[in-house]
Formats: structure tokens, sequence, C-alpha cells
């Protein structure tokens, strides 16, 4: 089948991959832009299990400040390189997440760390397990998988804080 440029065009602009990926997940898909989408999903699952044991040493420290300054999250987000720490993805990533502490208030970073004891649901008050405030189908956790996919780098949420005034 051929594949012409507007699916391949449409497919990168969906899910971020190269062209080539594009070009080969179509392929696979007999041209079917939604199953191409899914192959490269799983693609980038594969290839993010196999970087999550990597190092990361570099990244950013992100502020978000909302309700008139009454509410405000910093997050510390991990990568393996400066360069990617300064790209549009990683940045837009850890942007995201600091919006999402100071909207959802979550207690723990993930389900290790939350304690036995805890009456709050993991879904609830584990961040990485939390959907995602911009698209309720995924969560955080796989936001952070996306990105990884996109960048070729491990990621790794470290630690958040969220403030409240009079909190």
């Amino acid at each position: 089948m051929a594949i012409n440029a507007e699916q391949i065009k449409e497919l990168r602009e969906k899910c971020g991959a190269g062209v080539m990926e594009c070009r080969n997940a179509l392929m696979d898909s007999n041209g079917n832009v939604e199953k191409a989408q899914e192959i490269l999903r799983e693609k980038g699952l594969v290839k993010a299990a196999k970087k999550a044991e990597r190092e990361t040493v570099q990244g950013i420290v992100e502020s978000y400040i909302h309700t008139q300054g009454r509410i405000g999250a910093l997050v510390e987000l991990n990568c393996e390189t400066d360069f990617v720490a300064r790209t549009d993805a990683f940045k837009e990533l850890a942007h995201n997440l600091a919006m999402q502490v100071a909207a959802m208030c979550p207690l723990y970073l993930s389900e290790e760390d939350r304690p036995a004891e805890c009456e709050v649901e993991a879904e609830n008050a584990c961040l990485l397990l939390q959907p995602y405030i911009k698209d309720l189908s995924k969560t955080i956790n796989g936001l952070i998988i996306e990105t990884v996919a996109k960048v070729g780098e491990n990621i790794r949420l470290k630690r958040f804080a969220r403030f409240e005034l009079g909190g």
C-alpha cells in the first residue's frame, strides 16, 4: 500500500514520532492512522521500559502558581542529559505535572510511598496513578512514558511540593 506524505504528517502531529517511524507504522497498519498510533504507542512503551533503569541526573525544577497566588506547586523532573532538559516536550511535561499537583493535591508520589494505613484511594493519593487533568484517559505515569518515547531518554519525577495559603 502506498503511504502519502499527508498521512505521515497527520500521524506525526498526533503522536510526535519520527517520519520513518510513522511511515513504518502506517505501512504495518495498511494506512490506518488509529492502528498506526496504537503500534507507535506500544513501541513507545517498550522503549520506555528499556530506559527505566538509566540514571537521571539532569532536569529542571518547575513551578506553577494558581488562583491569584493562593496555590502553588513545585516539581523536580529529572532526565539523563541537559539537552533533553532544555527541550520543549520536557519543559511542557514539567509544567503539566506542576499544574496537576496544584489542581489535584496528591499526598504521595507513588504507591510505594503510600503507607498501608492511608485511607485515601491510591488513585487519588498517588500522583503517578492520578488521571491526567487535561486528558482523563491517561494517568500521570502514562503521560511520563509518552514523553520518554518522544525524547528518547529516561524521565523520572523525583519529588513535588504543594503550597496553599492558610493550609
